[in-house]
């Protein structure tokens, strides 16, 4: 009879491939994994899935133990920092991992020697702008993410630059912080109101806090979404068709993004070396926007 253990420490490596998120119950998170897992599946592996909290010292943690668990490849889906100590500290574990035989693949742009999927955040942003520029909004409030992550400067930036190119000012656009959950928008809904009351249209930076603030306008607000505001997500998961109001939104292919990452560590070009999948981002028009006020 064969001997499992025996044999994978022959191999130096177990038929595990580990997958790290951010908030594994984060619908975003939780599609990028099932492509990725559904293809780890597919070729007879088994995915160790471990969830940070958003928290980095824990990620580089999980990076470590799992390399001391001899797993063949790591899949990192959450956001990357923007440059800074603990992004430091992440990229060395990972490339201590490569050093060790191990395979590493992202999503997002975390600027190391690893195989990536970049999804077209500026772009998507950029989209939102053109939108809201020609129904003729030109007062805008955002709702951020954690000023940390990649993402949310690539959004943020993409949207600015696009508006400025538009002919607007960035003088136009008051940005209320959230942390990328509902309750988040929630409350960074009613502070953009409270800052910038003229606002026409907002811009929620994921879908989950694009919900929240939906949930603000119409609960505590008494605003008529779009008739008084127009609200725009970005991501498109899958509830946010069936909302009260379905919410206009920037649709990224979240499952295709999981799979095309799992494929760069276990599918027949894994051997090729770091590549680059570069992932589409387009607009998706719903109930939710509407000609600014005329008033506005």
């Amino acid at each position: 009879m064969s001997n499992g253990p025996a044999q994978a420490l022959a191999r130096s490596t177990t038929a595990v491939v580990g997958l790290i998120v951010h908030e594994v119950d984060d619908p975003y998170f939780a599609t990028i994994a099932k492509g990725a897992m559904r293809v780890a599946s597919a070729h007879g592996l088994l995915t160790t899935l471990a969830n940070t909290f958003g928290d980095q010292d824990l990620e580089v943690d999980y990076v470590q133990r799992l390399q001391a668990q001899r797993v063949r490849a790591l899949l990192l889906a959450g956001s990357p920092r923007l440059a800074d100590d603990q992004q430091a500290r992440l990229n060395s574990a990972l490339e201590r991992f490569i050093r060790g035989g191990g395979r590493v693949a992202v999503v997002g742009d975390h600027r190391g020697p690893y195989s990536a999927v970049l999804p077209a955040n500026r772009r998507g942003a950029a989209q939102v702008a053109r939108h809201l520029f020609d129904l003729r909004h030109r007062r805008i409030g955002i709702i951020s993410g954690p000023a940390h992550l990649t993402t949310v400067h690539e959004r943020l930036t993409g949207f600015t630059d696009a508006w400025v190119d538009l002919g607007g000012t960035p003088d136009d656009i008051t940005v209320a912080d959230g942390d990328f959950s509902r309750d988040g928008g929630y409350s960074a809904m009613i502070q953009l109101v409270e800052r910038a009351p003229e606002a026409s249209a907002v811009f929620a930076l994921n879908d989950l806090m694009a919900i929240g603030a939906l949930a603000a306008l119409h609960d505590d607000l008494g605003r008529d979404v779009p008739g008084d505001v127009s609200v725009v997500g970005f991501d498109d998961l899958w509830m946010t068709v069936d909302l009260r109001v379905p919410l206009t939104t920037v649709r990224l292919p979240l499952e295709a993004m999981g799979t095309r990452a799992m494929e760069m560590l276990v599918g027949a070009d894994a051997a090729v070396g770091p590549q680059q999948a570069r992932m589409p981002a387009d607009l998706v028009v719903r109930a939710s926007t509407g000609p600014a006020p005329v008033s506005s």
